[in-house]
């Protein structure tokens, strides 16, 4: 298999976003279902370098092909020939250098440059630091922990009123008690 083997020093997770994992084998010819965390989901494709976390390090691999598959992505790694060789691959990490990603437009956030930022209400309350992020069907959804847990809707101008990410400051209109 053609891949270069990067020592965790030359990664630094801070360096790396995760876009998604190989989640099962597609075929006999070496192809891989991909669970893409991108949206719209094919948008993984449009990398032609893949870091893939295999083993406990990182290791660079080329995107030979890739498409749709149903409601899920299947991907042709360079050197990846049969289907034992995608077996090795199942459950790895997929990730690319942050300065891969397009630039975020005025006013829009990548999820990673939230995370950790301090949530304080329009009053000045602060509610604690955002953990993580996830998507309903209505909203993408904040979960803040602090003094204990909230989970708060990511609408803008709405609920979130400013994002200031050289702050490491989020402030939104919203109840502490609530």
């Amino acid at each position: 298999m053609s891949i270069e083997s990067l020592t965790e020093s030359a990664v630094t997770t801070d360096d790396l976003v995760v876009l998604g994992k190989i989640s099962g084998i597609y075929g006999v010819k070496g192809w891989v279902r991909v669970y893409s965390y991108t949206s719209p989901r094919d948008n993984i494709l449009a990398y032609p370098q893949w870091l893939l976390k295999r083993r406990g390090g990182w290791e660079m691999h080329k995107l030979c092909s890739g498409k749709k598959h149903g409601k899920g992505i299947v991907a042709k790694i360079e050197g990846c020939e049969d289907r034992d060789q995608a077996a090795a691959m199942m459950d790895a990490e997929i990730a690319i250098h942050r300065d891969q990603l397009p630039k975020a437009e005025a006013g829009e956030y990548y999820w990673r440059d939230l995370k950790g930022l301090q949530v304080e209400t329009i009053d000045g309350v602060v509610l604690g630091q955002i953990a993580e992020l996830f998507e309903t069907g209505a909203n993408d959804v904040i979960v803040i922990k602090g003094d204990r847990e909230r989970l708060v809707p990511f609408v803008k101008d709405d609920v979130v009123k400013s994002v200031d990410l050289n702050a490491n400051l989020m402030v939104v209109d919203w109840d502490p008690d609530f």
